[in-house]
């Protein structure tokens, strides 16, 4: 078992019997479940709506090469620079010689779950730049030195008490826990970094290829000020986020709105597309776009994988995830989480190192259900198991258990006899686990919780016997 997984156990043990945490959790995800509820209920056909975004997105990804090729000119026409990163250390690389070429020393950051995928804040703090998310939830977690626990809501596990604290301790001039006031007290401090930096950093929810232009979703109005108070603008996104046309904005803005938080349309959504014009008032002086693979274009190669690409960023199947809602965002150990995080970090990551994620589901296809481009998710976990089970380095005996058990299941009679073994093995088991002398194998179930009685006929053998078979 990697490190990985061992972490992920821990980590989920602990939160899983978190109570308090659970119930914030919980409030949350109800309030959203609600929140999304009405969101839908505005379309006149929210299916219709998952099924265009569907098919934008499968227009762009496969479409790829020729979308980014015409989103590139249309920036450089602009007088914008765009930059193809092939891996994390080539972007970091990129913005770090940028930064200290230009003198930078402060960066404020609108979200950007790219720019925590390649580490890129603490390679900007190892050359003395100080980096400002902007975000509030991400604010809050950088105060609280954490990262994002969830990809839309950051903050998610904690309450404005416990945000009131944080307040106090790093910002002074706190001593309420009124979420008006502390919004407030968040304002004044990002005011000062907003004026004061030379550098602002933004993700991009869509790169329009058509019009050369990022779109940016937000609801604070931090990305407006990251993407025009400061001097040098860069935009940090994933290749697979291109689209085709700026008319498609008009499907994937309020399906992208609703299925994240329940809203109509965000509050701010903004379109970018270059330094400052001679005719214009305000912008950047300088703007900069880093196109990120880090694995992506392996993804694409993989046609029966492809559509994970789709992915739009809305955290739908975080939020209807049981299992998310039990051991929470911290507990995958990696930037995304949730239904969409454990299908895609294996891919991108390495199936051996984090084929764990790939188990921490249900299977109960509410990730499937709720996805507003309609990825089919828990089947794209259970590609990600077999293709971990099939790597070559797995260990020989989990190879050698799963051809046994396939053998076994193949043929009625072998599975007849394996079930057998199966409840003679109970019983043993039981029989020991009575005595208070478990056998090594049942170990570690055996240590929190009670060895199942055996049954005495398999179900086979009931339904046979109810169906008159027997």
């Amino acid at each position: 078992m990697s490190n990985a997984a061992h972490e992920f156990l821990r980590s989920a043990a602990e939160k899983s019997a978190d109570l308090a945490h659970r119930q914030i959790i919980r409030r949350g995800i109800d309030s959203y479940n609600a929140a999304n509820e009405r969101g839908r209920s505005r379309f006149l056909d929210w299916e219709a709506a998952r099924l265009r975004c569907q098919e934008i997105k499968w227009e762009a990804v496969n479409n790829l090469d020729r979308y980014l090729l015409e989103f590139e000119q249309r920036v450089k026409d602009r007088g914008g620079q765009v930059f193809w990163a092939e891996n994390s250390e080539e972007a970091r690389q990129y913005i770090t010689d940028l930064a200290t070429a230009r003198g930078v020393h402060k960066v404020v950051k609108s979200k950007s779950m790219v720019s925590e995928e390649i580490h890129l804040g603490p390679a900007l703090e190892k050359l003395g730049i100080k980096v400002v998310e902007t975000d509030l939830g991400e604010y809050i977690v950088q105060l609280r030195n954490e990262t994002p626990y969830h990809i839309v809501t950051p903050a998610m596990h904690l309450n404005r008490t416990q945000i009131a604290a944080l307040f106090k301790e790093k910002l002074g001039d706190v001593d309420t826990d009124d979420p008006q006031q502390l919004v407030a007290a968040a304002r004044r401090a990002l005011r000062r970094d907003f004026f004061s930096a030379e550098m602002g950093i933004s993700g991009a929810n869509f790169l329009v290829a058509d019009a050369g232009m990022i779109a940016l979703t937000t609801n604070e109005g931090n990305g407006r000020l990251c993407t025009s108070v400061p001097r040098i603008h860069v935009v940090l996104s994933g290749i697979e986020k291109v689209i085709p046309r700026l008319q498609d904005l008009a499907t994937l803005w309020p399906v992208l709105a609703t299925a994240g938080t329940g809203q109509p349309i965000t509050c701010y959504s903004t379109l970018a597309g270059g330094p400052r014009q001679p005719n214009e008032v305000d912008g950047p002086e300088e703007f900069h776009v880093v196109l990120v693979d880090n694995g992506r274009s392996e993804l694409l190669a993989n046609v029966e994988e492809r559509e994970v690409l789709h992915c739009i960023r809305c955290g739908a199947c975080i939020n209807a995830c049981p299992v998310f809602r039990t051991v929470g965002g911290h507990s995958y150990g990696t930037t995304y989480m949730g239904p969409i995080g454990s299908v895609l970090t294996p891919r991108l990551r390495g199936l051996n190192e984090f084929q764990h994620l790939s188990y921490a589901s249900s299977l109960c296809g509410a990730c499937t259900d709720v996805c507003p481009v309609k990825i089919n998710l828990h089947h794209h976990l259970l590609h990600n198991r077999r293709d971990a089970v099939n790597a070559s380095d797995r260990p020989w005996s989990e190879r050698i258990g799963f051809k046994l058990w396939r053998w076994a299941v193949e043929d009625a009679r072998r599975f007849r006899g394996a079930g057998w073994l199966a409840r003679l093995g109970m019983r043993v088991m039981h029989r020991l686990h009575l005595d208070g002398t478990p056998l090594d194998p049942a170990r570690p179930w055996n240590k929190n919780h009670a060895a199942p009685p055996a049954p005495a006929k398999s179900f086979r053998a009931l339904w046979g016997k109810r169906n008159g078979n027997d």
